[in-house]
């Protein structure tokens, strides 16, 4: 089950018809983040396997998964704060039990990103998982 923030995602995109109206309220959702701050966008925290520049600072506390992320590229934002609210808060050990394919897929991305992107987004989702497994 997703988490509130992101059904309420899923809720607006129902109500889109048009995908360049879905494409431009994933664009705003980026525009929304905090910039991560320039110290952060280090090699370490590089998400190799994305066309486009792509950091993901992991800071998890109090057991809850955190992260920050950035891309230079404006639906990569965009996509990067979809997966902050599909896993941002949520306890460590229930990360890696989101299936981020089912759940991005609700909003029928699948579709709509080009190979690319959908690379980037599976390499961004696996890193992810990966510090989630790391940092527990």
């Amino acid at each position: 089950m997703a988490q509130a923030a992101f059904e309420e995602v899923v809720e607006d995109f129902e109500f889109l018809d048009d995908w360049e109206d879905r494409y431009r309220m994933v664009i705003e959702m980026g525009k929304a983040l905090a910039p991560l701050e320039d110290a952060l966008k280090v090699p370490a925290t590089k998400v190799d396997g994305c066309a486009s520049q792509v950091w993901l600072h992991i800071t998890p506390a109090d057991g809850q998964f955190h992260f920050q992320g950035e891309s230079d590229a404006m639906i990569v934002q965009g996509l990067i704060a979809l997966l902050h609210k599909l896993y941002d808060g949520l306890p460590m050990a229930e990360v890696n039990g989101v299936d981020a394919r089912v759940e991005l897929g609700r909003l029928g991305l699948h579709d709509h990103l080009s190979a690319q992107r959908s690379n980037g987004l599976r390499a961004m989702i696996e890193r992810i998982r990966q510090e989630a497994v790391a940092q527990a």
